[in-house]
């Protein structure tokens, strides 16, 4: 199965489940991640703020800020090419592109202060190999935190046996589905 092929059976299987299914799949993937020694150690984590078809990060990220974490979301600029701001609550956010909701704090630019980057699939497979969305802009972003833990999050039907790659591909330390 090719990647346009992979794609658009995981946005078929994602339309199987209703909201609350994916809340409840969410929410046990949520807590292993939290549970992590290198979570619970990290200072500065990069997350992504969840769509709705994606593992729900919302109050994850909300409970690091707590925890006293500096907690910093991506931000696009351009067609290929996102930034980092910290966040700090949800008066932060703002919908940019894609439909995502962005932060609009302070812009972060000291990459090598990141311990974990928590990072959003289509699909994964055990090997940390992963297929997003198409843009690349993980791929070309992720090669800027080569000291961060880069841990892949999904719904356990995104987790495949293999998932095709090319060179491009950045392949994540561990993933949790």
């Amino acid at each position: 199965m090719d990647k346009k092929e992979l794609r658009r059976l995981v946005r078929a299987k994602k339309q199987q489940f209703s909201a609350a299914d994916l809340r409840t799949m969410s929410e046990k993937v949520i807590s292993d991640l939290l549970a992590m020694p290198v979570m619970k150690e990290s200072r500065t984590v990069l997350m992504y703020y969840s769509l709705n078809d994606e593992v729900n990060t919302h109050d994850a990220i909300d409970r690091l800020v707590a925890d006293g974490k500096t907690v910093l979301l991506p931000v696009v600029i351009g067609d290929n090419a996102m930034e980092l701001r910290r966040y700090t609550g949800p008066g932060d956010l703002r919908v940019g592109s894609y439909g995502i909701k962005e932060p609009v704090g302070p812009l972060y630019s000291d990459y090598g202060e990141i311990d974990v980057a928590i990072v959003p699939g289509m699909s994964f497979d055990r090997n940390g190999n992963r297929l997003g969305r198409g843009k690349g802009y993980y791929d070309r972003f992720l090669p800027l935190l080569p000291q961060a833990e880069k841990i892949g999050i999904c719904f356990p039907f995104q987790l495949f046996p293999t998932v095709p790659t090319d060179e491009n591909d950045i392949r994540m330390d561990s993933v949790l589905a």
